[in-house]
């Protein structure tokens, strides 16, 4: 007969069950996520045959978006899919560049966008304290350039 103090036997193995279930859970949350985590506005750029510049690390890039109707769009904000006014991109890009002046400024402006709206752009930027300005663009592969 068994006393209420006897000992019982303690089990020497993990069970691996619950962190199954939970590395599961983790992995159709990445799965949904993912595809959001890429934002951004739909331009087709120019291409060029450039090297890739080297971005600092530690600070997310600064990227003027100018789309085939010259509107400005930026990535930082709480709007980054939404057109931005003149005034809100020199606000944002001074407020960045004032506490990281290192932050790398790009601008991706569409292939059919009409330079004058590039230049503006650029404007805007070195308004708000940019002073090295990149542009992005793609490989070239197939583009005809001219000889």
């Amino acid at each position: 007969m068994a006393t209420p103090l006897q000992k019982r036997k303690l089990m020497g193995e993990i069970n691996v069950v619950p962190y199954i279930d939970v590395m599961l859970v983790l992995l159709v949350i990445f799965m949904v996520t993912a595809p959001l985590l890429t934002q951004g506005i739909e331009v087709e750029l120019p291409k060029a045959n450039a090297e890739p510049i080297e971005t600092v690390p530690d600070h997310d890039p600064v990227v003027l978006s100018v789309d085939a109707d010259g509107n400005f769009y930026i990535n930082m904000g709480d709007d980054e899919d939404k057109p931005s006014t003149g005034k809100k991109i020199r606000t944002i890009v001074g407020v960045i560049l004032g506490e990281k002046p290192e932050t790398p400024v790009f601008v991706k402006a569409d292939r059919a966008v009409a330079y004058g709206n590039v230049v503006a752009a650029m404007v805007v930027l070195q308004q708000a304290g940019a002073t090295n300005i990149g542009f992005v663009t793609d490989p070239l592969d197939t583009y005809p350039v001219p000889e």
